[in-house]
Order: structure tokens, then sequence, then C-alpha cells
């Protein structure tokens, strides 16, 4: 039985080819764009995936449904959150665009029909990274980061694709300190993205000292 949260989305079931449920589920809703966008980090998750030794199979499916939950409008994505048991972080009540990574997952899991852990991780934290992250969440994360879904060139991109040439982790931390050096010009930060921050800046200065 699907959960009250859902009861006014059009979801017309699985055909098994992840790429045309999730564009079709998003035009359904109006979403054009937002499908465009989801099958490019499917298809930069997989790329990168082979590059750096992770599953592409879950990190393609993983991209493809890492925005499922824009269906929901920002001011609706508290209250469906917390109707599925979702915890509700302060800076997501402030910030509710920030909460749609954890929707996103709730909606792959209980929509979608995906019960794979590492698969449902990734998803979940593909805007802020988290700590103790794992390579397909850093995977799914840098293959959104380098799939832009605003216009223009992300002014990230070029820093991030160098870092990507040493580690998928140096370029995940590249992204991450680049916003950590703008944080007085952000609305919230993250409690997940200030972990992964404190985090990778260890993770990766301990690998310089021990070279």
């Amino acid at each position: 039985m699907m959960h009250t949260a859902y009861e006014e989305l059009r979801f017309i079931g699985l055909t098994g080819n992840w790429r045309e449920d999730v564009v079709s589920f998003l035009q359904s809703h109006g979403m054009g764009e937002t499908a465009e966008h989801c099958v490019r980090v499917g298809q930069e998750a997989r790329a990168l995936a082979i590059q750096v030794g992770a599953d592409p199979e879950k990190a393609e499916i993983a991209g493809y449904l890492h925005d499922v939950s824009a269906v929901f409008p920002n001011e609706r994505r508290n209250a469906a959150a917390r109707s599925l048991g979702i915890e509700v972080l302060p800076e997501e009540e402030t910030f509710p665009m920030i909460i749609h990574q954890k929707l996103s997952r709730a909606m792959a899991e209980d929509l979608f029909q995906i019960h794979d852990t590492s698969i449902l991780s990734a998803i979940e934290c593909h805007t802020t990274l988290k700590k103790q992250s794992s390579l397909l969440d850093q995977v799914v994360f840098v293959a959104d980061k380098i799939s832009w879904d605003q216009q223009g060139i992300p002014p990230y991109l070029q820093k991030l694709k160098m870092e990507l040439e040493r580690s998928i982790t140096h370029a995940a931390y590249a992204y991450i300190d680049d916003l950590w050096q703008k944080k007085e010009q952000l609305r919230v930060i993250h409690p997940w993205l200030r972990e992964a921050h404190e985090e990778l800046s260890e993770r990766l200065n301990t690998q310089i000292d021990s070279q």
C-alpha cells in the first residue's frame, strides 16, 4: 500500500528500465529539465565508476534516481519528510531544498523498489556527502557536481576535474572545500557537509604526511 505522502503523485509503475522509468515519472510531473539532469548524472556516474573501480550499474541507478524528489515543491518537502519518518535537521528546516536528497532515498526505496543500501546511501548524500562516505557515495556526489543543473559552467569545475586526476576523493573534497571557503555566503551549512569536509581534509592530509 502506497504511503499517504505519495498519494498526489502520478506513478505508473516500473518497466525494469531505470532510465525510462525515472524519465517517465519526472516528465509526468512536468519536470523535463530534471529528467535530463538525472540522465546526465546517471551516465556520468557510470563513467566515473568504471574509471575509479566502483560498481557502474549501481552508480548509474543512483544517478538516475538522485533527484526524483524534485516532484515535491520546496514548501512541501519538510512535511513530506516528516510524514515518511525522516528526521528534519534545523538546517533543512531553514533551507528545505537540502532535504530532497533524503526524500529521494525514500522514494527510490518505496516507489522504485531499490533495496540495495549502497545505492540508497549514494542517493541520500548526493548533495552534501557525509562522513565515512563510500566510494559509490563519492562517485554519485561528484557526478552530480560535474553534471550541473544550472546555467553556464560551474565555477568549481576546472579545479574538480584537475583533482579527479588524483582521485575521486580529491575531487569530492575540491567541491566541498570550495563551498567551505564561501560558507559565510551560504544560507546554511549542513552538518553532513561540515563533517565530510573535516574528515576528508584529515584523510587527505594524512595521505600527504605518509608519503
